[in-house]
């Protein structure tokens, strides 16, 4: 039996497993001429959705996961489980995943 979701709420990540959405890339050039979508290439940016409680080490002490909800990170190209609710897709990593949190910082 398969249990359909019809919001991204319904999915909370357990333990250190973040849950994320992969930016979407630009679809039109700079000149204004668009890319086909099978053609724009996939980007290693993402936004956080939401974030499990975190781990426990082998001592049992609790290790708080490195990111929270709204951040943008850097994902590797391949890896994450993916969920998908709807028309969108989302991926799930472990904390460990996660290569980079993304500031504005200048």
């Amino acid at each position: 039996m398969a249990t359909t979701l019809r919001s991204i709420r319904g999915v909370v990540p357990l333990l250190d497993r973040i849950l994320v959405q992969r930016m979407k890339a630009e679809a039109k050039t700079a000149s204004g001429l668009y890319i086909p979508e099978k053609n724009v290439e996939k980007l290693s940016e993402a936004k956080v959705l939401a974030v499990g409680p975190g781990a426990l080490d082998k001592d049992g002490k609790h290790i708080a996961p490195s990111v929270a909800p709204g951040d943008r990170v850097l994902i590797p190209p391949f890896g994450g489980s993916s969920v998908k609710i709807g028309d969108e897709d989302y991926l799930l990593f472990r904390d460990a995943e996660i290569l980079a949190k993304l500031t504005d910082e200048k």
